[in-house]
């Protein structure tokens, strides 16, 4: 801090910090953490939770999942209500393309952290950008208990996002496991505070089939629970070798405390999103440009067009080329 210090001018670190206090002795509680801030790169200073702040922004701008709303919300309020969690939150999302799962990650630490996904204590994994090499998983297993490990020492509170489990190599990350399950300290590191977040197309295939199934029986889609699909996608992806779950002890030893699924999308879902693309990028809401957005996307079973094929993932482009 000695070239700080020098910058500021009016007296020595020390002695300039008591004249801050001396300012501050009317200050409310919410000043005096900022202030402590200032002086501290303690984690817990980045660390704002706001969870009526994430169950507003599912509510506004997450169109159509009812259960991802309802689970995510509820879990993340009772593990932060638990001052002393004897193990850290591990959540696994898994669903289609385009149906939601990245952008609820996003929101998710956005409403729990300062910098969002900028903070340093948000850290996120791709199996493409850091584990390309199937034939490196060796070193790939050393480098990510070290990352893991590391960061945690750093920052408790860490998020860790892990995408595309379904393109992970199988084995690698089980070399986490340690990290998950319900101990006090890991490697002389208190990690119970921590949140992990698994991201995985696999098991969408059997939730699609299985809210097919209920369209065909003419049951309304909100009426599907977690108790008609947990089992199913669990099976899914711990059978697939292609899967990073496959095999995994993290399914084995029941180390995820919610297995969040996403549902296809209906054709009135696709238009909410493209009403809110039109919001974002300042333009018109345009009904002709909402249908038009909405018939250029490829929906299953092609007769009946009854949900889509991509969800949402494309909104964004097409609606700029149809603007």
């Amino acid at each position: 801090m000695g070239g700080r210090e020098a910058g500021m001018g009016g007296g020595s670190g020390p002695l300039r910090f008591l004249l801050l206090l001396g300012a501050a002795g009317s200050a409310t509680p919410w000043d005096l953490r900022s202030l402590r801030c200032s002086f501290s790169a303690a984690c817990e200073c980045d660390f704002r939770p706001d969870v009526r702040g994430l169950e507003c922004d599912l509510a506004l701008n997450l169109v159509g999942q009812h259960l991802v709303r309802q689970l995510v919300v509820k879990g993340v309020r009772e593990f932060l209500q638990n001052h002393d969690p004897v193990k850290p939150l591990v959540m696994s999302f898994h669903g289609w393309t385009g149906t939601g799962k990245t952008f609820v990650s996003s929101m998710l630490v956005r409403n729990l952290f300062r910098d969002g996904l900028r903070s340093p204590y948000v850290h996120q994994f791709s199996p493409i950008v850091h584990f390309p090499h199937p034939e490196q998983i060796k070193q790939y297993k050393e480098n990510l208990k070290s990352w893991i490990q590391g960061n945690l020492t750093n920052c408790g509170r860490s998020v860790f996002l892990f995408d595309e489990m379904d393109k992970m190599h199988p084995g690698l990350i089980d070399v986490i496991i340690p990290f998950l399950g319900p101990s006090w300290v890991v490697y002389g590191t208190n990690y119970r505070k921590a949140i992990f977040i698994f991201i995985s197309n696999g098991g969408g295939e059997q939730i699609n089939q299985m809210t097919l199934d209920l369209w065909y029986a003419r049951k309304d889609r909100e009426e599907i629970s977690l108790q008609d699909l947990e089992s199913a996608v669990s099976e899914a992806v711990f059978e697939n070798p292609n899967n990073g779950f496959w095999k995994s002890g993290i399914i084995e030893e029941h180390l995820i405390d919610l297995l969040v699924p996403f549902l296809p999308l209906k054709q009135h879902h696709v238009k909410q999103c493209v009403v809110n693309e039109l919001i974002q990028q300042g333009l018109t809401v345009r009904q002709d440009i909402i249908q038009a957005v909405a018939d250029s996307i490829p929906y299953f079973p092609e007769e009946e067009r009854a949900f889509s094929s991509t969800g949402c993932k494309t909104v964004a482009s097409r609606v700029t080329f149809f603007s």
